[in-house]
């Protein structure tokens, strides 16, 4: 598999990155998770908006243009024969001297890897997935904007590692005020009443592409949305519930917290938005 690192395609076995780069020693970078579907890169431009977000929000200056990371993101994908796959796109800080400061960093460093995805299995989609609330709390947005999404995933790893302790695949997390943020790599949705209602990102919530995605859905099927401040209680009384993200795309919960999310089953509203999704994913992209 050929990796791309520093403006250079290499053997992943030579995709090496010094001990004193910071992104290894303090994970201070960035990265976008990005999906690429019948050789169609999904909504990449979108991806690469918020990677530069991202990178103004840390004062990591990018010596690349947008254009010249398009090309490479395509170019590691056709070095790699992939037409169905996911692309981990990486920033470091670069390397520098022990120490948090920054002042040494002067070379950041561009890791594109594309590759095949292992996604949740096809009875989560046709019955949904069962998930749990954990103790590991958000990260409080003041302390680091989730907007900004960072290297250091400590925090939702964390999270991770408790729901799996405990036999699940996805969890919920709360932020410090004990309301609902995001579960640990996907964003939450709750319909109820015919309503759409999911977390903004004050609560703790990543500005997630494949969010984006869902209200956009959300306005097309003529359905009223908003973010809002959401509980526990408000996930258990809902009537329908989904997931979002890059790897999940739209994947239906059926249980919270060993609470049945209305029917326990799959809900209706759920299943027009995952179908009008993968109607649009090699609609709306840049071709390889």
């Amino acid at each position: 598999m050929k990796i791309y690192l520093n403006n250079q395609l290499v053997e992943s076995d030579e995709a090496k990155v010094s001990v004193y780069d910071h992104g290894l020693l303090y994970g201070d970078g960035i990265f976008e998770g990005i999906r690429l579907y019948d050789s169609c890169i999904f909504k990449l431009e979108e991806h690469l908006e918020r990677l530069e977000y991202s990178a103004k929000a840390i004062m990591l200056n990018l010596p690349w243009t947008r254009k010249e990371i398009a090309e490479a993101v395509c170019e590691t994908c056709r070095a790699n024969d992939l037409t169905d796959g996911y692309i981990r796109l990486v920033v470091t800080r670069g390397v520098g001297s022990l120490g948090l400061s920054i002042k040494n960093c002067d070379q950041p460093q561009l890791i594109i890897i594309a590759d095949t995805i292992q996604l949740y299995p096809q009875e989560f989609y046709e019955n949904g997935l069962k998930i749990i609330t954990v103790p590991t709390r958000r990260c409080n947005a003041a302390a680091l904007p989730p907007t900004v999404k960072s290297l250091n995933y400590l925090n939702n790893i964390l999270a991770k590692i408790e729901a799996q302790h405990l036999g699940y695949h996805e969890a919920i997390m709360l932020n410090d005020q004990g309301y609902v943020a995001e579960c640990t790599g996907d964003n939450i949705f709750v319909i109820h009443k015919g309503e759409l209602i999911t977390p903004a990102s004050s609560a703790g919530a990543l500005k997630g592409i494949t969010r984006s995605t869902a209200l956009s859905i959300a306005d097309e099927l003529g359905i009223t949305w908003r973010e809002a401040t959401l509980t526990r209680y408000d996930i258990w009384v809902a009537d329908e519930l989904f997931l979002t993200g890059t790897a999940a795309e739209i994947i239906p919960i059926v249980e919270v917290d060993a609470r049945p999310i209305g029917s326990g089953k799959p809900g209706l509203i759920t299943a027009k938005f995952l179908e009008r999704f993968r109607k649009l994913v090699c609609k709306d992209g840049t071709m390889l």
